[in-house]
């Protein structure tokens, strides 16, 4: 195996000061991937060099993490996914229903990759969202009284893992 062309084992320095110099006069830039829960702006939340060091842009991603939950919460406790909007033995319901559980745990991971990003605003956000979102569509708080005790369960987890 040739380790010519490989750049050297990085130093804490290194990782420090975000750019390494693999001798050749070439700097390549690197974030500094927290490990740790923090508190600050300065992140990047699941796309690369999102939301940047921007305030605005930071709130916008604290508002899209948040909308992610809630959206959810949302498809979690639809009528779609519980198969209760009439004849559920149909092939299209249960295709409706395979479409409407795809899409919430994929929007599940989306916000589980956010968490991941170890900002605790954004852990904040993903929290609101989930609890706003269980409050209005899966608590008894907002709902009609029908007598079907099944209905007021807490759900299981969303994610699959």
């Amino acid at each position: 195996m040739n380790h010519d062309h490989m750049p050297p084992p990085l130093s804490s320095s290194m990782m420090n000061n975000g750019s390494i110099n693999e001798g050749g006069g070439e700097n390549h830039e690197m974030m500094m991937m927290h490990m740790t829960f923090y508190w600050g702006m300065n992140t990047e939340v699941l796309f690369s060099g999102w939301p940047g060091t921007s305030s605005g842009m930071y709130a916008l991603c604290l508002i899209f993490v948040f909308f992610l939950a809630f959206l959810t919460e949302c498809l979690g406790h639809s009528s779609f996914l519980r198969g209760t909007t009439g004849d559920s033995a149909n092939a299209a319901s249960g295709l409706v229903q395979t479409v409407v559980y795809t899409l919430r745990t994929g929007i599940a991971y989306l916000v589980m990759l956010a968490v991941m990003s170890f900002n605790a605003g954004v852990f904040m956000a993903a929290l609101a969202g989930y609890a706003i979102g269980f409050l209005l569509f899966g608590s008894r708080t907002f709902r009609n009284p029908s007598g079907d005790s099944d209905t007021y369960e807490i759900p299981p987890p969303v994610c699959a893992c």
